[in-house]
């Protein structure tokens, strides 16, 4: 119970970039905050965004294509864990909505089903 406290507690002293800084999306690694990184992590590079699970062992290679700096497609190319839900051609429309810091938090659609994700930067 101490941790998501702690994290409430650093969160709240800072303010929101406004606007966001959305081109922090386009390179880098990428974790979720108090998520081990051996669970799910992510890069992205030259457009290409892969999702990395269970130790790297599995992943999820997508083409990223940015309609401006705050709104992009992510179109699944290919994956190597045939259960994971997503299919290849699957097309996830995401919207970064607030940074702060190294800080992102993406609004992500598909079908009708939408969610928000927060993301950490680390490189």
């Amino acid at each position: 119970m101490a941790a998501p406290q702690v994290h409430a507690q650093a969160t709240e002293q800072k303010k929101p970039d406004n606007p966001p800084k959305c081109a922090n999306i386009k390179e880098g690694k990428f974790v979720r905050p108090n998520y081990p990184e051996a669970i799910w992590h992510m890069t992205i590079k030259d457009n290409v965004q892969t999702e990395y699970f269970n130790n790297g062992k599995d992943y999820i290679k997508s083409t990223l294509v940015f309609i401006d700096d705050c709104n992009y497609k992510a179109i699944v190319m290919e994956k190597s864990d045939k259960n994971d839900p997503a299919q290849i051609g699957d097309v996830f429309n995401n919207k970064i909505v607030a940074t702060q810091d190294n800080l992102l938090k993406v609004n992500t659609k598909i079908e009708g089903t939408q969610f928000d994700m927060v993301y950490v930067k680390v490189k």
